[in-house]
C-alpha cells in the first residue's frame, strides 16, 4: 500500500507538543520517527493477542532496523485486560526484562492497549516516553489523542489514571482493512460525535460519505480521522488536564454510554456502540429540555443507523443505570451533569437534571 496522501496533526501543548501523522501503509516509518535521528537503545512493545500478528511484528521489525532491542509484551484482547492486575503484571515483565528509565513503550493496538500502556507507562520507573500506534478506528479518532490513559475498577470504567501524553502517534488507515467490521463500526461512532459536538459541517460530510465510510475507502478515513483528530487536538489544547470543564464536550453521550457498560459487566457492547446508544439518550434529554428539536435526534439516529450502529437501549434496569451514574467523573455536588446539545456542532454541560427526564430519555418516553 502507497504512503501517499498522508496528514500531520500538531497536538500544541507546549514542551508535551506532538504531531499525529496518518497514512497508509506507514506502519514500517516507526522506526525512524522513534529514533527521531537519535539513539534508540530499548523499545517495549504492549500489543494484545489479535494484534501481535501482522501489526505489532511490523512495528517491531521497523525499530529493530533503527537500532533498537525490541522485546514484545503480550496481553489477552479485550476491555478485562484494562485492569490494576494485568499492569501489575506488565510492571513486574518489564522488570524482568531490565526495562529502565531510557526505555520507550510503543502501544500497538485498540483503545484497551492504548489505555493500558499508557498507564503502565506513565507509572513504571516514574514515567517512560511513550507511543501510540493505534489499530482500531476507535482509538485512532479518540482514545490515542489527548493523553488520558488508565484502568478501569470492577466499578467504574476509567477511575484509576493519569494524563500522560504520548511522544507521537502513527495511523495507518491500512491497518482498518483487517478489522473485523463491528469494531469498525463502533469507531464511527466517535467520528460521528465529533460532528454533534464540533462541527456541524463534518457531520454533514460524514452523511454525504456513507457509502465510501462503509467501504473503509482509504482517502475518506484519512480525511476522517485527521478531521477527528484535529478536532479532539483543539479541545485538548484548551483544557489539557479536564480543568476548566472544556474537555467535558467530549464526553457526549459517554454518562449514559459508562453506565451501560457497567450495568452489562463490559461484555455485551464494544465502546462505540454503547456511545452510540449513550448519545441517543444524549439527545433525546435535551429534546426533554427543550434544548433542541426532534430533528436534530433523527438525524443522528439516521446517520448512526446507516453506519451500522445500535441506535435503541437494551432492556435493563433504568435504577441500575442510574446508579452506575453517580460514579461518573462529571458529578458536582452529588449531582448529575450531562453533555447536551443546543444545536448540531455545539453542546454544553448542563445540571439540574431530574431523574424522570434522565428516565425518559433511556426508555424513549416523550416528556
Amino acid at each position: 500500500m502507497s504512503s501517499s496522501g498522508s496528514e500531520t496533526v500538531r497536538v500544541n501543548l507546549a514542551e508535551r507538543s506532538y504531531d499525529i501523522q496518518i497514512g497508509t501503509g506507514t506502519l514500517q516509518q516507526l522506526g525512524p520517527l522513534v529514533a527521531g535521528g537519535g539513539k534508540l537503545r530499548h523499545v517495549v512493545i504492549i500489543t494484545d493477542e489479535h494484534v501481535e500478528q501482522p501489526h505489532a511484528l511490523a512495528v517491531a521489525e521497523s525499530l529493530s532496523e533503527a537500532g533498537a532491542q525490541v522485546d514484545a509484551l503480550v496481553v489477552p484482547a479485550g476491555e478485562k485486560s484494562k485492569s490494576i492486575d494485568v499492569a501489575a503484571d506488565l510492571w513486574e515483565r518489564m522488570l524482568v526484562i531490565e526495562t529502565d528509565r531510557r526505555s520507550v513503550v510503543v502501544a500497538v493496538g485498540g483503545g484497551v492497549v492504548g489505555d493500558l500502556a499508557g498507564y503502565v507507562a506513565a507509572s513504571y520507573a516514574r514515567g517512560l516516553a511513550f507511543y501510540q500506534v493505534p489499530t482500531t478506528l476507535l482509538a485512532q479518532v479518540d482514545s490515542s489523542v489527548g493523553g488520558k490513559v488508565g484502568v478501569n475498577l470492577p466499578g467504574a470504567k476509567n477511575m484509576v489514571g493519569a494524563f500522560w501524553q504520548p511522544r507521537g502517534v502513527l495511523i495507518d488507515t491500512g491497518v482498518l482493512k483487517t478489522l473485523p467490521v463491528r469494531e469498525y463500526r463502533s469507531g464511527l461512532a466517535e467520528v460521528v460525535k465529533y460532528g454533534v459536538i464540533l462541527d456541524a459541517e463534518f457531520f454533514a460530510y460524514l452523511e454525504q460519505h456513507v457509502d465510501e465510510i462503509n467501504r473503509r475507502d482509504d482517502s475518506v478515513l484519512r480525511h476522517l480521522i485527521a478531521r477527528s483528530c484535529r478536532l479532539k487536538a483543539d479541545v485538548v489544547e484548551i483544557d489539557e488536564r479536564e480543568e476548566t470543564g472544556h474537555r467535558a464536550v467530549l464526553n457526549y453521550g459517554h454518562t449514559f454510554c459508562h453506565a451501560l457498560e457497567a450495568v452489562t459487566e463490559y461484555s455485551e457492547f464494544l465502546h462505540g456502540e454503547a456511545v452510540a446508544i449513550g448519545m441517543l439518550c444524549a439527545s433525546r434529554l435535551a429534546e426533554r429540555l427543550g434544548r433542541i428539536d426532534s430533528a436534530t435526534t433523527e438525524r443522528q439516529c439516521k446517520l448512526l443507523t446507516a453506519l451500522g450502529l445500535p441506535v435503541e437501549m437494551p432492556e435493563v434496569d433504568p435504577a441500575a443505570l442510574l446508579a452506575a451514574m453517580r460514579h461518573d467523573k462529571k458529578i458536582a455536588s452529588g449531582k448529575l451533569r450531562f453533555v447536551l446539545p443546543s444545536r448540531l456542532g455545539h453542546v454544553e454541560l448542563v445540571g439540574e437534571v431530574k431523574e424522570e427526564d434522565v428516565r425518559g430519555a433511556m426508555t424513549g418516553e416523550n416528556g
